[in-house]
């Protein structure tokens, strides 16, 4: 869930949590939200997994052209300053919002598209961060199993 409030400290207390994915904008107020994040995970003990930066550009229909909307960058000074992982750049993309809209995400509706593939690149990402925190904390016996396929 969003925020850094009571929902995020009680869901690391009352299960196990392998790790955070922190989800930012390019803009420095959303990166100032996930800031916050990364300083209470640390705090409780929660590995961060990495960082996904969405909406990171639009690229336009007419001219193909891409446009940093929200700024640039601002993923990737979170990963560096905190030591994580850059795990994704999202576009700002209509088609994700109109699969979403329909209650279909683009990973069911364009199972073969450049949004979905993206979506599904980010998962194995993550899925792999997972097992490597797994492995060098020494539980990688219990490490969850992840499958990743077509709905």
């Amino acid at each position: 869930p969003p925020g850094t409030g009571d929902v995020q400290l009680s869901l690391t207390q009352l299960a196990p949590v392998s790790g955070a994915v922190l989800v930012t904008t390019p803009q420095e107020v959303a990166m100032q939200d996930v800031r916050k994040a990364i300083l209470m995970f640390e705090k409780v003990g929660v590995p961060i997994l990495g960082i996904v930066e969405n909406m990171s550009y639009f690229v336009c229909d007419s001219c193909d052209k891409k446009h940093d909307i929200f700024g640039t960058g601002g993923g990737q000074i979170l990963a560096d300053k905190y030591h994580t992982r850059l795990l994704a750049q999202l576009p700002l993309a209509a088609e994700v919002r109109k699969a979403g809209d329909t209650g279909a995400p683009v990973s069911v509706k364009t199972p073969d598209g450049v949004h979905a593939k993206a979506f599904a690149e980010l998962a194995k990402t993550v899925a792999q961060e997972i097992a490597n925190a797994a492995i060098s904390s020494g539980t990688e016996s219990g490490a969850p199993v992840v499958n990743i396929g077509k709905f």
